[in-house]
């Protein structure tokens, strides 16, 4: 009895009910859920130990829609987007604005399929070369604002969508600034059941670790500037542990526009990762229940390895 309260109490079941814990906090946290198998499978489930904090801390209200008041410097974007708008547009003649032909943009893969279209300013780090070449304007905008840490040119094709997710870090906050839409909405963001229409010159800021999509229902496409701007976090701590994993995860995930680009090193290996997740997707296709069986099994082959070997 001894040894087995010992065992539950090591740092291996330690990280488990924590990783538990903070899985159903981010679970029940807003109105719109994932089903159980989802969830279970979800990236949000393994960063949840890593967010709870964020949200504990946070400086700004835990709701889906932020006011934009917190950030008063992000009014000059506002300001100046006619100028920005303008710098997009040369990028989009010139067919910059593009998706990815290679699997080096971990972050943003899965959107390429359904016609998502971008182009990086910057990515938890220094300008894109590409970008300030393309872009100075644009470019010496941010820089005047150094809360934001990533930035793009993104495109939401007409007829389009992107379907239900939950991004993975609660370090940042996600902020869109309208340039070209259809001012429809039938062009909107829905963020835990809350629609929001983009609009010509206006901005909406939210938590992108709530369930969200977004759909182009017109026959116009929607070109927005993109940016992750830097959560406030209560004290000194909370604050040095997200600038640190800012730098050392989302940074790693840095993607090119064109060679001279910086490609994170996670972009460096996904390609790689990739072809499993290409092998997994051809089962699914061959037969969708052995796919899930296959899954599952897998997932309780591990939890087993790592907590339950020393019971059973």
């Amino acid at each position: 009895m001894h040894a087995f309260v010992h065992e539950l109490l090591s740092v291996k079941f330690i990280i488990l009910f924590s990783l538990i814990a903070a899985t159903i906090i981010v679970h029940y946290r807003g109105k719109v859920r994932y089903k159980f198998f989802r969830q279970l499978t979800d990236h949000s489930t393994f960063m949840a130990p890593i967010n709870v904090p964020m949200y504990a801390l946070s400086g700004v209200e835990n709701k889906p829609y932020i006011n934009s008041s917190y950030f008063p410097q992000l009014d000059q974007l506002k300001q100046h987007w006619e100028t920005i708008r303008d710098e997009a547009i040369l990028l989009e003649q010139e067919e910059l604005i593009k998706g990815s032909d290679k699997y080096n943009d971990v972050g943003f893969n899965s959107f390429f399929r359904r016609g998502w279209k971008r182009f990086y300013l910057k990515w938890y780090g220094d300008f894109h070369p590409s970008a300030i070449k393309y872009c100075p304007q644009t470019v010496q905008f941010l820089k005047d604002t150094p809360t934001i840490k990533a930035a793009m040119f993104a495109v939401l094709p007409a007829g389009s969508q992107l379907m239900p997710h939950r991004d993975p870090y609660a370090g940042s906050l996600r902020y869109h600034l309208g340039l070209i839409t259809p001012n429809s909405a039938d062009c909107h963001i829905v963020v835990d059941g809350q629609s929001y229409a983009w609009k010509d010159g206006e901005d909406v800021l939210f938590d992108e670790t709530y369930i969200h999509y977004a759909e182009n229902k017109t026959d116009k496409d929607r070109l927005i500037l993109f940016c992750d701007i830097e959560r406030p976090v209560k004290t000194f701590i909370g604050r040095g542990w997200n600038k640190f994993f800012g730098w050392f995860i989302m940074a790693s995930a840095a993607s090119p526009n064109m060679g001279n680009d910086k490609t994170g090193n996670l972009n460096k290996i996904f390609k790689y990762i990739y072809s499993i997740r290409l092998v997994g997707k051809r089962l699914k296709a061959y037969n969708e229940r052995l796919y899930y069986a296959v899954k599952y099994a897998l997932m309780l082959l591990i939890i087993y390895a790592l907590f339950l070997r020393h019971f059973i």
